[in-house]
């Protein structure tokens, strides 16, 4: 943005909602992540505020439990003036039988113009896009897609490799369980990086080589060839009845965890985690606190990311 607020690159950007990276083409992602940066510029400010929505009103739909995500989005609304309005299904009428299509019509009728919407159902905000005009930013709908952690952690990339092209990124852990992984393959292939996911054959679907990602079951040969080594949290609230995907958490560490030993042989990759971390089992607790590793300025890049997607699908041009 340019001293009075103006887009630097006159770009056609002409997404309405943000559903999924299924939908944004190469261009449309490279945009954000440009956008994303002036606004990263903007958090280290004194006062690293804009009125870019002002007049705007957010409501933060989360049917499913969140920290990090949901502070994440209410801190870009607020940094940027939005009147923000948080709602949690365990504290609304849907504990008194109301449905999810007669909540969001209620919610539209006091005149909103975005919603961020987390469901542990896919295809919810694609569903809230029927029921309301508001712009729709899928904040993770089941173990669909999760597209703004997708974009906070290609951002993060790009700070260590400004040009992903030809990168090769790992994805290491629970890959059946996780929404992260869809998007980041989705969005990491559109840019030109290369993937690879990595985890116990049991964690693997079927599914996966659909992605258009290569696969491991070899931390070791894994780590040796990745750029960035991006480890997933084991997801035991969405594995249900599932006991049997490894044996023990012990075992799971030794044989796909990241600890101080492969820092040590593998000198060049950079460590990343889509939190919240399981510290000893998907990364040695030494890992996460390395300098190897990027994780806490995933955080940071989150609040920046999410402020330049709410100022794309406000339509906004002016800071």
């Amino acid at each position: 943005m340019a001293e009075h607020g103006e887009v630097v690159r006159d770009y056609p950007f002409g997404q309405k909602h943000l559903l999924g990276l299924t939908d944004y083409s190469k261009d449309d992602i490279l945009f954000v992540l440009e956008q994303a940066r002036y606004f990263r510029e903007i958090l280290d400010r004194p006062v690293p505020k804009v009125p870019t929505l002002r007049d705007k009103t957010i409501v933060n739909l989360f049917y499913e439990n969140s920290t990090r995500t949901r502070l994440s989005f209410e801190l870009a609304q607020k940094r940027m003036g939005a009147d923000v309005i948080n709602f949690s299904a365990k504290t609304s009428s849907t504990q008194k039988g109301e449905s999810l299509k007669d909540t969001i019509r209620n919610i539209s009728s006091m005149k909103i113009d975005m919603v961020v919407a987390r469901h542990e159902s896919p295809g919810v905000p694609h569903f809230l896009t029927r029921l309301v005009d508001a712009a729709i930013i899928n904040a993770g709908d089941g173990a669909h897609e999760h597209p703004t952690q997708a974009l906070l952690d290609m951002f993060t990339m790009q700070q260590i490799y400004p040009d992903l092209t030809g990168k090769k990124i790992a994805i290491i852990g629970d890959i059946s369980h996780s929404r992260v992984v869809r998007s980041n393959i989705i969005g990491l292939l559109k840019i030109g990086a290369k993937v690879t996911i990595c985890g116990p054959k049991t964690m693997i679907p079927a599914f996966s080589e659909t992605l258009g990602a290569n696969i491991s079951w070899n931390l070791e040969e894994t780590l040796s060839w990745c750029d960035i080594a991006m480890a997933l949290r084991i997801q035991l609230e969405r594995q249900g009845d599932s006991t049997e995907l490894f044996p023990s958490i012990r075992e799971y560490h030794q044989k796909f965890g990241i600890r101080m030993e492969h820092l040590e042989k593998y000198p060049d990759f950079t460590v990343m985690h889509p939190g919240p971390i399981n510290r000893g089992v998907e990364l040695e607790s030494d890992v996460a606190d390395s300098e190897r590793a990027v994780i806490l300025n995933q955080v940071t890049n989150g609040v920046a990311v999410r402020m330049a997607v709410l100022y794309l699908l406000s339509g906004g041009t002016r800071v």
